[in-house]
């Protein structure tokens, strides 16, 4: 049986939430929002070079409206890695059609990791210990397993994964069988989960075999993977839109847990430079020219160099200034970007911004 992993980056999101810097012919995962010179994509792909060992094993899934840029983003990838999905259907069709596109080249015993292509990760090493880990358990146990990170507050924001018993360890990480999984909780709930240290933020990161996660989907959303083993992604466009979680995760009995720690965070929107930038000694995290009196508490962002942006009295906004838009919001309505974007979308004037 094979104990090597394939891993898959998933870079079909659109990230609306990063707006206006993150535009259809731009999104998110294109970007790079932590001052480095490499986007987020590049970031994920160099990851998981370190697992895979070279490009011929790393796998990336994306819509056809960026897939050239994934192309430039991603030269070396070779181009039967890349699957194309004619149209966004969200994480369960894009899951089984990449898991029927690795088990028809390497087996039903493969062993397949995904990845979201935005996620910001801190310590490498234990990211790769962690995964050797549920490799392992994958190998060795018909599992699916999800990485589970140990929550710091008690996050609204982020789903979350109660542990059950505990079924053994690898490489000095336990490993729990999968009691529930639970939306966006409220604040309250959120805090009771943290209080009682059995439950972990689910990261979206999923190892299994790939006869494993198939048998699943057959079992749980046969309206998914029957249409695509037997008609190919040319079915993509009438398959249903459903989340991984919905239409697997929540209902399997084969899902386990590792809850992990190595530094992570989604970049779900603006706020995320202020947890991965902030420093003590400023009152604003910065990446732009800025010039501000009695301001605290702001992010302020431009694309330009050139441009300098000057605030008096604010507090607690976010600040973003690329081409000819400039996004002026408070910190604590950062996810009412989307509810813009359709007030823009909807008149003529305004679509070019999108």
């Amino acid at each position: 049986m094979s104990s090597s992993l394939f891993p898959v980056i998933l870079a079909g999101g659109k990230g609306e939430r990063f707006w206006p810097l993150s535009r259809k012919d731009r999104p998110k995962q294109f970007l790079s929002l932590d001052g480095s010179s490499r986007s987020l994509l590049q970031a994920t792909a160099d990851r998981l070079l370190t697992i895979s060992s070279s490009w011929d094993n790393l796998w990336v899934i994306t819509s056809s409206q960026i897939a050239e840029g994934v192309r430039q983003q991603l030269p070396e990838l070779p181009s039967q890695n890349l699957l194309i999905e004619s149209q966004g259907r969200d994480t369960a069709a894009a899951v089984a059609w990449t898991s029927l596109e690795i088990q028809k080249r390497y087996g039903e015993d493969a062993i397949i990791g995904f990845f979201p292509s935005d996620h910001w990760i801190a310590d490498q090493k234990a990211f790769v210990n962690t995964l050797s880990a549920a490799t392992q358990l994958a190998a060795s146990t018909e599992a699916i397993v999800t990485l589970g990170i140990k929550p710091t507050f008690p996050s609204t924001g982020y789903g979350y994964i109660e542990q059950g018993e505990k079924i053994g360890s690898f490489n000095d990480l336990p490993a729990y069988h999968v009691n529930r999984f639970t939306e966006k909780p409220n604040r309250e709930t959120a805090e009771t989960f943290l209080s009682t240290g059995r439950f972990s933020w689910n990261s979206g990161m999923f190892v299994f075999r790939a006869g494993v996660v198939l048998k699943e989907l057959y079992t749980h959303a046969p309206e998914i993977i029957e249409p695509l083993a037997q008609q190919g992604p040319d079915i993509y466009p009438q398959l249903p839109k459903q989340s991984i979680d919905y239409a697997l995760m929540e209902k399997t009995n084969l899902a386990y847990v590792l809850p992990v720690e190595f530094g992570w965070d989604d970049l779900g929107d603006w706020n995320a430079l202020e947890r991965l930038l902030k420093k003590a000694e400023n009152p604003n995290v910065e990446l732009a020219t800025h010039v501000g009196l009695d301001t605290h508490g702001a992010i302020v962002y431009a694309s330009n160099p050139e441009d300098v942006v000057v605030t008096i009295g604010l507090e607690d906004v976010v600040i973003v200034r690329d081409r000819n838009v400039t996004l002026i919001v408070n910190k604590e309505r950062t996810q009412e970007i989307k509810q813009i974007l359709k007030t823009l979308a909807d008149d003529p004037r305004f679509t070019e911004l999108l």
